[in-house]
């Protein structure tokens, strides 16, 4: 498969399984069996075992310590921070503000690729990025205005600094660790990444573990779990090194748009909402944004692109 082909499908394969996930742990969380703070350290939890798993089936890799220091703050900015800025943000502002804040990701992704990599911010990257976010924001909008609306009231501007903030940590993860992980088996980056991270969060969520009754636990709220850890996890995060390895940070993050549209998908399918003219520009918002910003061009295009002229003028 062409690498190019297999960074996109990766990307959205790993978004449209978030993109699912959000339904799937409302569900749970709605019951009041399951605490956020208690499905994260699962998720973590659960990954890290079985990425450590997965790494018995591999040939061993040594790690430097330069390089384990370097995932360590890889996992706090990819995981901790990201999720746990998240999860506290939305439980101080509305899911439907979260929702719309979650559409800064690839602004943030693509000023940090052009203050670190240097990637040059064009005309086709910005329109791509306005028409992804349009579309994305058609539908959170679409789907609170037929829901009525969480109202201002819930509002707070800690949480919605928290989500934001979320945000810019994804952003930062896939710009600046985007060579690195080139270094070392997607295997063995997240396994590594997954651990530091479980370390970091249980002192904060112990007591929570411990306070769970997971006897009240239904077959379909353990299928629920079993598909968040597996799936929207472990099989995410891999297909996420892989786009990361395949994809320029911006393409890479566009793909964040696709999470809303599964979301409305889903709700579609199960009878809660209904698909509309408005939704059907959304999608194709959304599927011209990835493509704009797929066909800008990338520093290495624009400095052989300015190469040719000089060459053309001599």
């Amino acid at each position: 498969m062409d690498s190019n082909l297999k960074g996109h499908a990766s990307m959205f394969g790993a978004n449209a399984m978030w993109g699912l996930m959000s339904p799937v742990s409302k569900l749970i969380m709605s019951s009041g069996a399951v605490a956020p703070i208690v499905m994260t350290d699962l998720r973590v939890g659960g990954a890290m075992i079985l990425f450590w798993i997965a790494s018995f089936f591999q040939k061993p890799e040594h790690v430097n310590h330069k390089d384990l220091v370097s995932l360590f703050f890889a996992s706090l900015f990819a995981i901790v921070f990201n999720q746990g800025c998240f999860i506290f943000g939305v439980s101080l502002t509305s899911p439907d503000d979260a929702s719309i804040i979650t559409t800064s990701m690839p602004l943030w992704a693509m000023v940090l690729a052009a203050y670190i990599l240097k990637e040059p911010i064009t005309g086709k990257k910005v329109l791509g990025i306005a028409c992804g976010a349009g579309g994305a924001l058609l539908l959170i909008l679409g789907s609170r205005s037929e829901s009525g609306g969480s109202g201002a009231a819930s509002t707070a501007i800690w949480g919605d600094l928290l989500v934001l903030l979320a945000q810019f940590c994804y952003a930062f993860y896939i710009v600046y660790y985007k060579d690195f992980v080139n270094r070392y088996s997607l295997i063995t980056i997240m396994k590594w990444l997954f651990t530091y991270s479980f370390i970091c969060i249980l002192p904060f969520s112990s007591s929570s573990l411990l306070a769970t009754r997971w006897e009240s636990l239904s077959a379909s709220m353990i299928g629920g779990l079993a598909f968040i850890i597996i799936g929207a996890t472990f099989v995410s995060y891999m297909l996420i090194v892989v786009g990361q390895k395949h994809l320029r940070p911006t393409v890479a993050g566009m793909y964040n748009y696709i999470q809303p549209l599964v979301a409305c998908i889903v709700a579609v399918s199960l009878g809660m909402d209904k698909f509309n003219l408005v939704k059907v520009i959304a999608v194709l918002l959304i599927f011209g944004g990835v493509y704009l910003v797929t066909i800008s061009r990338s520093r290495k295009e624009m400095e052989h692109y300015e190469a040719e002229k000089k060459s053309g003028k001599q």
